[in-house]
């Protein structure tokens, strides 16, 4: 089965869709005008529809031809990235320092589209909930809405989410089992030593050459404390010290991400770094506070729910462009807090492109957007089938 034909004769107004979502870029919990694009339109659709979720998420309801039965959870984020786009779009972003860098307008646009064909076909027995979710970029969309009583108010018995690819073959749909994305901690490592006159280094405490000797050691974390057959990372992203050519400055931070695939190793790289900041304020006499933000957790596909997923998936792509992947992905997806209260699966979409995601000229091939949508209606019909 290609894109579904009700889906393909809409596709040019997903595409304006998207077009206008990625111009007018909202990033997390700032999405008011994207809530209202998405609220207005489910409500045109029919869907029972609910705001402020999350702060500003969106949550639509919709019943199947025949009511009564299981609940189907899909769910798209919808925030941008707070930095500059480089490409020459005629619909690139109109706001500087904001842009869809991940693509989270195209995310948005494909679950509408399904939205609305589920909406126009009923073809289902039971209830989907489309969620539409802020503030996935590291800011704690996904907690929010738990915290607003996301699957209390609707419960689900089972959740999916999807991602674009611009490194996968276009039209190509994968899928890991089990443990599939990286939960990341990110940390802040204030180093408070004193300052002085820089011509006068013997009477300051040099903040800036204990970070710097900080950084040095927590390179060594991984290669020579994490198992080798147990993926991890420790990245030092920032270093933020001084004002001036002639000060040496009090206090130095140092910032940056962990990524990892099992909680021991989590809480062995977090001592580690708490025992090597120890080592240095011994050794430098300063003083120095840690500050640990476990934001995202490890995402774990339900292996029978993958499968399923794949299957769905077959019926739009074509059983030779879906696979089951077996590579760990060290980048990490808040969805994986969704799927820590209902089980479900997360899949890539593959398009054209080429650029990475997060890099200034990302671009999101717009040929994805009735792809995505027909996978994710045919999603909710597979697992909700019609009785007899």
């Amino acid at each position: 089965m290609p894109v579904l034909p009700l889906i393909a004769g809409f596709a040019d107004e997903l595409v304006s869709i998207r077009h206008d979502l990625h111009a007018n870029p909202e990033i997390g919990f700032e999405e008011t005008r994207t809530c209202g694009i998405v609220a207005d339109a489910l409500k045109a659709w029919g869907l029972e529809t609910h705001t402020g979720i999350g702060k500003t998420g969106v949550v639509g309801i919709l019943r199947g031809r025949q009511g009564d039965g299981r609940t189907v959870g899909i769910r798209a984020d919808m925030d941008a990235l707070p930095m500059q786009e480089a490409t020459d779009l005629p619909f690139r972003s109109t706001f500087p320092g904001r842009f869809h860098g991940c693509g989270h307008d195209g995310h948005t646009t494909m679950l509408l589209g399904a939205a609305r064909y589920l909406a126009e076909t009923r073809n289902f027995a039971g209830t989907a909930v489309l969620i539409f979710q802020p503030a996935e970029e590291g800011l704690g969309g996904a907690r929010a809405m738990l915290a607003d009583g996301l699957f209390s108010r609707f419960p689900c018995d089972e959740i999916y989410g999807m991602h674009n690819d611009p490194l996968g073959a276009p039209g190509t749909v994968t899928v890991k089992p089990g443990v599939a994305m990286a939960g990341a901690t990110f940390f802040d490592i204030t180093v408070r030593g004193a300052g002085s006159h820089a011509a006068m280094p013997h009477l300051a405490k040099d903040a800036i050459v204990v970070a710097t000797s900080v950084v040095q050691a927590l390179q060594s974390i991984v290669s020579r404390n994490v198992k080798p057959t147990s993926a991890a990372v420790v990245s030092v992203t920032k270093i933020c010290a001084g004002s001036a050519y002639n000060v040496m400055p009090e206090t130095a931070v140092v910032s940056g991400t962990i990524r990892y695939f099992d909680d021991d190793v989590k809480k062995l790289i977090h001592a580690r770094i708490e025992n090597i900041c120890a080592g240095f304020e011994k050794s430098y006499d300063v003083r120095i506070e840690i500050d640990f933000s476990e934001v995202f957790d490890v995402l774990l596909n339900e292996h029978d729910l993958s499968m399923a997923y794949l299957d769905a998936a077959a019926d739009i792509v074509g059983a030779n462009n879906v696979s089951q992947s077996t590579e760990l992905v060290t980048v990490s997806e808040d969805f994986a807090d969704m799927l820590r209260v209902v089980s479900g699966a997360f899949c890539w979409l593959g398009h054209s492109g080429g650029v990475p995601l997060h890099h200034p000229s990302f671009v999101l091939d717009d040929a994805i957007l009735p792809i995505g949508s027909s996978i994710l209606a045919r999603m909710v019909e597979r697992r909700l089938p019609l009785r007899p």
